[in-house]
């Protein structure tokens, strides 16, 4: 059985639609696919309608939050997408997606690099914006040869050049939220170093006292001894340890399956879970 928890679709910063990722997903051979855009359900409705058969869609998505002005992303599974509370948090970060990222537009323009809010936008094309859109933009006019050079190179990663702030959720808040949705959470890529600071090992026992379910081990952004240390970890701290691709399409080099969840963690998961269930595929629509 193959599992991968963590991809992003058009409906954030993926290249394939949320139809395609799953129709992807069956030809990679993945039993189970988790949908997790940045800080929006927007995709799923479309992934459900398309779902191949033999393919499970666990409905999710990546949240935006920050801890001691360290970034940092919670995936939240099977969560109620219309609770409230959580919808309203996450409108917040969603909302606050659209002035940032014409600020650091602004910033760029003002560094002589000719992108324009409009080349974003229409990258972006109605998805929730990132800086990954803005990267992809900068690529366009020669600036940068790959998204993730636009990030190394210190223009858009934390405190860059071109960085601005967002609202992002306080991560204890967020796990709050998401079990009073119904929802299990998965601190994603905790260790991923070449992304810029981390938080320490403290803060993810903190998080873990405050029911944090689990922490993303396998990952692309994680090297052996990194995963090594991080099962570890979770063994110590009583948290469930996944492993995923983190794919977003043509925008990264991983590929659907690449790293992949342990069944009997998945089937924890689900059990948790009360505020939706995973969908079985039942052909979908061409």
């Amino acid at each position: 059985m193959r599992i991968d928890l963590h991809t992003h679709s058009t409906a954030s910063d993926g290249t394939d639609t949320p139809a395609e990722l799953v129709r992807n997903a069956a030809a990679r051979g993945l039993d189970v696919v988790a949908l997790t855009d940045h800080d929006t359900t927007r995709g799923h409705a479309e992934a459900i309608a398309a779902l191949p058969d033999g393919l499970t869609l666990v409905t999710g998505a990546e949240l935006s939050c920050r801890l001691d002005g360290v970034p940092l992303h919670m995936l939240a599974y099977l969560f109620d997408p219309e609770e409230p509370d959580l919808l309203s948090e996450r409108e917040l970060v969603r909302d606050d997606r659209v002035p940032r990222a014409k600020a650091m537009v602004g910033k760029l323009r003002e560094l002589g690099v000719p992108v324009t809010w409009e080349q974003v936008a229409r990258i972006a094309g109605g998805g929730s914006v990132g800086r990954p859109h803005i990267a992809t933009a900068m690529m366009e006019a020669g600036v940068v040869g790959s998204v993730d050079e636009a990030f190394a190179s210190g223009w858009l990663s934390d405190g860059g050049r071109a960085f601005v702030a967002k609202h992002e959720s306080d991560p204890f808040e967020a796990i709050r939220l998401v079990k009073a949705a119904g929802g299990v959470t998965v601190f994603a890529h905790p260790a991923a170093v070449k992304r810029g600071r981390t938080v320490p090992e403290s803060a993810i026992a903190e998080l873990a006292a405050a029911g944090l379910d689990g922490i993303e081990v396998d990952h692309m952004d994680h090297d052996e001894a990194t995963r090594a240390r991080l099962r570890g970890l979770a063994g110590e701290l009583g948290l469930l340890a996944t492993g995923s691709s983190d794919y977003h399409g043509s925008r990264k080099t991983c590929s659907l399956g690449e790293f992949t969840t342990d069944p009997e963690v998945y089937g924890e998961i689900t059990r948790r879970a009360t505020g939706a269930f995973p969908v079985p595929g039942t052909g979908g629509s061409r």
